[in-house]
């Protein structure tokens, strides 16, 4: 059985966040993801719009996500020493990926044509 570990915020949740789920799901039989809490979120970016606990709820609900567990910095590193996956999956979006000292780090495509960002600039604006 090989174990899975990777991270989202997943705030407005999109389908560039199902897709990356859904390939890191497809390297590993077990995903565990990890959901910053907003503390870890506003490490480098804004706080969430959505509250954790409803992040954590939808995350929960996708049937490639075996396991959600909060998140507490934006780095993976506690958690991935704790739960010591084969495979921690990065995305392409992150300039500096973390190292998986218990496996294997993957680098997972980012789809740029979603974002969060975007979809918050696009509602300003209008």
């Amino acid at each position: 059985m090989t174990l899975g570990y990777t991270y989202v915020v997943a705030d407005i949740f999109h389908v560039g966040h199902l897709r990356y789920l859904l390939n890191c799901k497809s390297v590993c039989d077990i995903l565990i993801v990890g959901v910053l809490t907003d503390e870890a979120t506003m490490e480098k970016k804004p706080r969430p719009i959505i509250p954790f606990e409803e992040r954590i709820q939808i995350v929960s609900a996708l049937e490639c996500v075996d396991v959600v567990v909060a998140q507490e910095t934006y780095s993976p590193k506690d958690n991935v020493n704790s739960i010591e996956p084969g495979y921690l999956f990065e995305s392409a979006s992150h300039e500096d990926p973390h190292i998986n000292t218990h496996g294997e780090t993957l680098v997972m495509p980012y789809y740029p044509s979603q974002s969060t960002t975007k979809i918050k600039k696009k509602i300003s604006d209008e």
